[in-house]
């Protein structure tokens, strides 16, 4: 999806939810989310802070999650390079249990394990597909982000039922 449909797909998040724009405004999590110019990320909307903000109402907070992994999953093979900025602000909320859609956010986190794992330089075919991480320097800088929130990792990997997914989580952060 390019920045004009990520645009576009907010846009009409907002005609839905008008509300949302304005949820969250104060929230300690998203604190220094609005500094932060997300549309200098290739491919990045800068509609950013308010979906983490529409994160935190409740009537919208499960379309909210769905557009922002949508502008922060670029395809099925990549994410995009705001995502490590993204990331401290998406553990912080998923670590709140006043946020209602703390599941997803966690599905969200480990999907973002998944993207952040390092391809195998000598795997010509995997390059190919993934690309290599020095293309990819998101990928290196989301573990680095998984570390230095360690603490938030090891909570949240806490709450998993799934042993393989609380390891995958804490290896993540390098706790493994």
């Amino acid at each position: 999806m390019d920045v004009a449909a990520k645009e576009a797909a907010i846009a009409r998040f907002l005609d839905d939810y008008p509300r949302a724009a304005d949820a969250g405004r104060d929230h300690p999590a998203l604190q220094g989310c609005e500094d932060i110019r997300w549309s200098d990320f290739p491919e990045c909307p800068a509609g950013i802070p308010m979906l983490l903000r529409a994160l935190l109402d409740r009537e919208a907070a499960s379309e909210a999650e769905r557009a922002l992994s949508n502008c922060l999953l670029n395809d099925v093979r990549s994410m995009n390079a705001a995502m490590p900025t993204a990331l401290p602000f998406l553990l912080r909320l998923a670590g709140d249990p006043q946020v209602s859609v703390r599941s997803e956010l966690l599905d969200l986190l480990l999907g973002v394990v998944g993207y952040s794992k390092p391809v195998n330089a000598d795997n010509e075919a995997m390059v190919r597909w993934f690309g290599s991480d020095s293309e990819h320097p998101e990928r290196e800088q989301c573990r680095a982000v998984f570390a230095e929130h360690a603490s938030v990792v090891t909570a949240l990997a806490e709450e998993l039922t799934d042993p393989d997914d609380r390891a995958r989580l804490r290896q993540a952060a390098g706790l493994v």
